[in-house]
């Protein structure tokens, strides 16, 4: 993969670039600042970028409003957001634009390397990559919980698995539920928030979306 990485940090935006092209992946520009990262990813055309939220001049979340911008310009702009924080107003935003190829992991709770490529993989494959507490803290700040009241609290367990972008075969394994069980309550969750099918629309992103837009 061509990938953009926007970190202030010294050392952890040297490390990424050292450990994803010992990976195979290239690289094509690290940058310290949100405007740099609008820059780079302007003339580069990566295929996902790797954000941190808390950059110069102010470290408050000049890097999720320039990711937000990004994908505002192009939706096909793949974005990992990989910070310490969770900042839930503007994430909302960015999660909330449907296209798929977004993802928001916390640094200190990624433990394995391999989960971090296969994080990135994936929004790179326009899918979208929550962490556990990322969804934990989105769903307690969003205000439009009439969205999810008729959704049983085994279809809300579903929903957060969901949310972190994982299969159904996934999800029955750490429920430990069939698959065919799981089917039945993902179609349910469809059902009960409107989502028919359509060709145009992954279902699954927007059961997650519907709750977190505001």
């Amino acid at each position: 993969m061509r990938i953009v990485i926007a970190e202030d940090s010294t050392i952890l935006r040297q490390g990424l670039v050292e450990l994803l092209t010992f990976r195979g992946h290239e690289v094509v520009a690290a940058v310290k600042d949100a405007e740099a990262l609008r820059a780079a990813v302007d003339e580069n055309a990566p295929d996902v970028s790797i954000v941190d939220i808390r950059m110069p001049p102010t470290h408050t979340d000049e890097g999720l409003r320039a990711a937000i911008a990004l994908r505002r310009e192009s939706p096909g702009n793949a974005i990992l957001l990989f910070s310490q924080y969770v900042e839930t107003k503007y994430a909302a935003q960015l999660l909330a634009d449907r296209a798929g190829g977004v993802g928001y992991l916390l640094k200190d709770r990624v433990a394995e390397v391999s989960d971090f490529l296969d994080a990135l993989r994936r929004v790179a494959d326009g899918e979208t990559v929550l962490d556990p507490e990322v969804v934990s803290q989105l769903f307690s700040a969003t205000r439009r919980t009439d969205a999810l009241s008729g959704l049983t609290p085994r279809e809300r367990e579903v929903l957060g698995l969901m949310a972190e972008g994982r299969s159904n075969s996934a999800i029955a394994a750490k429920l430990f539920l069939s698959a065919g069980s799981v089917e039945k309550y993902v179609t349910s969750i469809f059902g009960k928030l409107a989502l028919p099918p359509s060709e145009g629309d992954n279902r699954r992103v927007l059961a997650v979306l519907r709750y977190l837009e505001t």
